[in-house]
């Protein structure tokens, strides 16, 4: 039974562990009591800053606790789906960060999970929740907007195993199950249509980290709109993704939390929500999911098309080759 606070358990205490926990911080009625880091030095000294009174060093350790009613969940891709099926199985409520598997069928057996505990499995797509993407989504639902194309630029400099902070990485990125990810769920959300085209080709692979580098994406929607989506490994700066929303009634570029009209003014968003944090945002959703005893945007089952037109692109990619 929740109680007065929601208490939580963050796994991976990594730079978008961080960020949750920042965001976490501003939201009343959150409660983090555990935190689980692979090094513990650096999970002890984050647990200090946040307040955090246990630090563990394994996901079971937390859900062996009955101090804990939900879990994020900031690990390596390819342990997601294990992980929050364990979290669901345990009795604990969980957001897994994007992406919420790295296979169509491990997106399946975490909504398997969802449904037969009936707890709250939601996916950490921040795009949804990002006030830019937000403001352009409230246009669309009052039929004052109506998207035709979507261009997309997701570009990186990644020719080694690092992350976003430069720090080695035991585990590989990758373009589609993560990156491509974002915004082929944000597509079909604005379209407010199902995408039924999609089409994809991909350069060379590393040699060492055997991935692809680039990668280009085309979709289209029931409707008719189209996306066209760019990533990169390779891209020597800047970095990060724009998003061109090219519809009916104007033409708008969005970046993460900021949105821009055709003749480069700001677009105020102040109005959209509470906070102009889109990782706040998107954990303010999860704990009022879990309060209200309801399905949460970006649940596991709204988030299965994504993921089967991940699937669909990533078995044309393999049988290009």
């Amino acid at each position: 039974m929740i109680g007065e606070k929601i208490r939580l358990a963050l796994v991976g205490a990594g730079a978008f562990g961080v960020k949750h926990l920042e965001g976490l911080a501003a939201i009343e009625g959150a409660a983090v009591v555990s935190l689980v880091g692979k090094n513990a030095t650096s999970a002890h000294d984050i647990a200090k800053r946040f307040g955090i009174n246990h630090v563990g060093s394994s996901l079971e350790e937390c859900l062996a606790r009955s101090d804990v009613d939900a879990v994020i969940l900031c690990t390596p891709t390819p342990l997601h789906a294990k992980q929050a099926v364990a979290c669901l199985l345990a009795g604990k409520h969980v957001q897994v960060e994007i992406p919420l598997a790295d296979s169509l069928a491990g997106a399946v057996e975490i909504a398997r999970a969802q449904r037969e505990t009936g707890l709250v499995a939601m996916g950490g797509h921040t795009r949804r929740f990002n006030p830019s993407h937000r403001w352009i989504h409230r246009r669309v639902e009052e039929s004052a907007f109506s998207l035709l194309h979507m261009d997309v630029q997701t570009f990186f400099h990644r020719r080694t195993n690092t992350n976003a902070l430069g720090q080695l990485r035991e585990w590989t990125d990758h373009l589609l199950w993560h990156h491509a990810a974002h915004t082929v769920d944000l597509f079909a959300w604005q379209a407010r249509s199902p995408i039924v085209v999609a089409r994809a080709l991909q350069g060379p692979r590393h040699p060492e980290l055997g991935i692809a580098m680039d990668m280009s994406v085309q979709l289209q929607a029931a409707n008719g709109a189209i996306c066209t989506l760019a990533l990169s490994f390779n891209n020597d700066g800047p970095f990060g993704s724009w998003f061109r929303y090219i519809g009916d009634t104007g033409t708008y570029l969005a970046r993460y939390d900021g949105l821009f009209d055709a003749s480069g003014g700001t677009v105020d968003l102040r109005d959209v929500d509470v906070s102009m944090n889109g990782i706040e945002l998107q954990d303010r959703e999860f704990l009022a999911a879990i309060r209200e005893g309801r399905e949460a945007v970006t649940s596991v089952g709204q988030l299965l098309p994504c993921y089967r037109v991940l699937h669909a692109l990533g078995q044309g990619l393999e049988g290009s080759h």
